[in-house]
């Protein structure tokens, strides 16, 4: 639902970024967010590799994408954006306290219990293919990324949702397992993947992910980030 510049929200976006990391920018979870909601966006885009505009870190301390705007507030990190979004237009939050508490919790353990974990793998798969020290490392990472799985799963059980219905906790969930689902965890603990497939299966998810895509600039191969 990127509506150009008469949206009265505003987030940042890569022009241009590797193969591998297509489908995989953080702006994706508040498009999705934004999707969900139904609220159309404008979109800033920056240049993945180099110095950022000066004018930028005053909006995301560190340079990285996203940082959003509203008529309201000015946000960055993904799952501040995600939650705010959910508390100002709705669609991803329960109305309820409990369940608008127990979906903030499920974002704060997709962030902080799951992708701290699932993120060391690509690192070694990508950055540092082939270098000598990942022989002993990666089956080790791949372990205790399993063993968070295993909890997970367990959690999950024969839910289609982590809580009762779709909530802010799924949507970073279920994007934080994407990380890994090139890989056999998914594939090995069937009721994760079916939660995944889920969720992605989502008609805001298709949109949100068409949106980054289509945001992506065609140019000559360039260097990894």
């Amino acid at each position: 639902m990127n509506r150009g510049d008469e949206a009265n929200v505003r987030i940042t976006a890569f022009k241009w970024v590797p193969d591998f990391a297509q489908g995989r920018v953080r702006d994706l979870r508040v498009r999705w967010a934004l999707e969900e909601a139904g609220i159309p966006y404008s979109v800033r885009k920056l240049e993945a590799i180099g110095e950022r505009p000066a004018d930028y870190f005053a909006e995301q301390p560190w340079g990285q994408v996203p940082s959003y705007k509203d008529d309201e507030v000015q946000l960055f990190e993904s799952g501040a954006i995600v939650l705010h979004i959910g508390r100002k237009f709705g669609g991803i939050l329960p109305a309820d306290e409990n369940g608008r508490a127990r979906a903030t919790a499920w974002v704060i353990a997709a962030l902080n219990s799951v992708e701290p974990f699932a993120a060391q793998l690509p690192i070694i798969d990508i950055f540092h293919r082939g270098e000598e020290w990942t022989k002993e490392r990666r089956p080790q990472v791949v372990e205790m990324i399993g063993r968070r799985l295993d909890r997970l799963s367990d959690w999950l059980g024969d839910k289609q949702w982590l809580e009762d219905e779709f909530s802010a906790g799924d949507l970073l969930m279920v994007d934080v397992l994407r990380i890994v689902d090139n890989t056999d965890l998914l594939k090995e603990r069937p009721n994760l993947l079916a939660y995944v497939e889920r969720g992605t299966a989502r008609p805001a998810f298709k949109r949100a992910i068409e949106a980054q895509l289509a945001d992506f600039e065609q140019r000559e191969t360039q260097g990894a980030l």
